[in-house]
């Protein structure tokens, strides 16, 4: 590994931290732990983590809390998260992603199948240091909405706003080229990567929640095709 990457490993279970954090430091990376939410902020805070892999069920701040808290945060809004779960857990992948977060990992998990997720995850994140090429500019203007891929901000009538990274990404995409149809398959390949498996829904609550913020009618769902932004 050129450059050590940084990562904060999150969960009250000792034994998951011991586990997980002699797996990857034998990768060569920098592990740091924290066993629950209110630590693994002040943490991330100050370390500023290429990844955080949160545990869901965690006492006093669980992990879809401690994912929304950390995304206030201007340095923490485009790290990448990915939720640690276990099967049979009573949790919904979309109450995931409406948090914030970018994928996840179910445990009990094979070290190998562990450090191939984790590689996945540490490519998305350089893509963002390097600022992914979706568009070729970074400043797109149309109508009343306009956004800035240099400062991660948006800006709607005015009214400037910052969102979560993977609505931003999925919105500058359909932005760079408005009325132009992008396929569920364009879009999965181009803004959660072609290696990284979301579920089949993943689109459809990122779009529902960018409505919700710059209208309803700058996005057209075209039935079992995709989505298309228009002025």
């Amino acid at each position: 590994m050129s450059e050590e990457k940084k990562i904060l490993l999150v969960d009250d279970e000792v034994d998951i931290l011991e586990f997980i954090s002699y797996n990857l430091e034998k990768e060569g990376y920098k592990v740091y732990t924290a066993q629950n939410g209110k630590d693994a902020i002040k943490i991330a805070e100050k370390k500023d983590p290429d990844l955080i892999i949160l545990d869901v069920m965690m006492p006093e701040m669980d992990g879809i809390v401690t994912c929304e808290e950390l995304r206030k945060k201007p340095k923490l809004k485009s790290t990448v998260i990915a939720f640690l779960t276990a099967r049979g857990e009573d949790y919904s992948q979309i109450a995931g992603f409406e948090a914030g977060a970018d994928d996840y990992i179910t445990k009990p998990i094979r070290p190998k199948v562990l450090l191939s997720r984790v590689r996945a995850l540490m490519k998305r994140s350089q893509l963002i240091e390097d600022n992914e090429p979706v568009v070729s500019d970074n400043l797109i203007t149309i109508g009343g909405i306009v956004i800035d891929r240099e400062r991660y901000l948006i800006s709607v009538d005015n009214k400037e706003m910052v969102l979560p990274r993977k609505e931003f990404e999925l919105l500058s995409l359909l932005a760079s080229k408005p009325g132009k149809v992008f396929t569920r398959e364009e879009i999965y390949s181009s803004v959660w990567g072609e290696q990284v498996i979301v579920g089949d829904r993943t689109i459809d609550v990122h779009i529902r929640k960018l409505r919700e913020k710059i209208g309803d009618e700058h996005i057209k769902t075209l039935k079992g095709i995709g989505y298309k932004f228009v002025e």
